[in-house]
Parts: structure tokens; C-alpha cells; sequence
């Protein structure tokens, strides 16, 4: 497997407390010591246990969300940027996520961002309009649709 070295490079925090030696690849360049590694597309970050960051895939979920209402804006129904949105857009939030055992609370913090945009989309504060609005609409969680490709 061939590794980009200066992608590494620039995802890479100081170890200020334990002085390690940089890991040298077959072809001599350093690997430098990282908390955080991305790999297609899914960030892993260190731990004891196999775990990833949801921070990078939250930023851009909201990111896209953003570039949507940027361009549409209110112009179009909820139905069609639902639709947007289910098709093309949480996709972006759950890729990758079924290789990593979740806790519960990065999959709500993962529903979270999708009430946040339903708050938005529906202009209310209100959670329990936000989540009658998402029934109506059949708009899943992506805790459940997690669940429905592990099954």
C-alpha cells in the first residue's frame, strides 16, 4: 500500500510529553507520530479501542447544507430539498461510520446534526415539531439508517 507522506504530514500533532522516533517507510521517508489519521475518507483517531472522529464528516454535512440553501434558499419546497438532502447529503454524514463500533453518543451527536437542520429548514427551535416534521416526511436518523446497513 503506497502512503502519502505529506498528507500525513500535515495532519500531525506534537507529542509535547513522550520523545518517539519517527517510523521510516521502505522507500525512507518518516512517517511522523499523529493523533489522528484519515483514510478513505473516514478519520481515525487514537484511542484504546478502534475509534473515529465525527467532527470532519459533521463540518461537512453542515458545509453542504450551507452550499444548498446558499444556492436554493427558500425557493424550493421542503419536500425537494428533503429529498436533496436524504440522497445526496447523508450520505456525505454516514460514510464509512458501519466499520466502527459507535457509542451512543456519536449516534446522537450524528441525529443531532440532522434535527439541527430540520430546526432550520422548518424554522422552529422547537425539537418536537422538528422530529413531527421528520416523521411526516419519513426522514430517518442516521442512527437508524446505521443500523439498517449493519442488518
Amino acid at each position: 500500500m503506497v502512503i502519502n507522506v505529506k498528507n500525513l504530514a500535515a495532519c500531525v500533532l506534537a507529542r509535547e510529553t513522550i520523545t518517539v522516533s519517527n517510523i521510516i517507510t521502505c522507500d525512507g521517508h518518516k512517517l511522523p507520530w499523529s493523533n489522528e489519521i484519515r483514510y478513505l475518507g473516514t478519520y481515525t483517531v487514537q484511542s484504546r479501542q478502534f475509534k473515529c472522529s465525527l467532527d470532519y464528516a459533521k463540518k461537512s454535512f453542515f458545509r453542504s447544507l450551507n452550499a444548498i440553501f446558499g444556492k436554493i434558499g427558500r425557493n424550493a419546497s421542503e419536500e425537494v430539498i428533503l429529498e436533496l438532502i436524504r440522497s445526496k447529503r447523508i450520505p456525505i454524514l454516514i460514510y464509512g461510520l458501519e466499520c466502527f463500533a459507535l457509542t451512543k453518543s456519536d449516534l446522537k451527536s450524528l441525529d443531532f446534526a440532522v434535527n439541527r437542520f430540520l430546526m432550520k429548514l422548518f424554522r422552529s427551535n422547537n425539537t418536537e415539531i422538528s422530529a413531527e416534521c421528520r416523521r411526516y416526511f419519513q426522514f430517518n436518523h442516521p442512527s437508524e439508517l446505521i443500523e439498517k446497513k449493519e442488518n
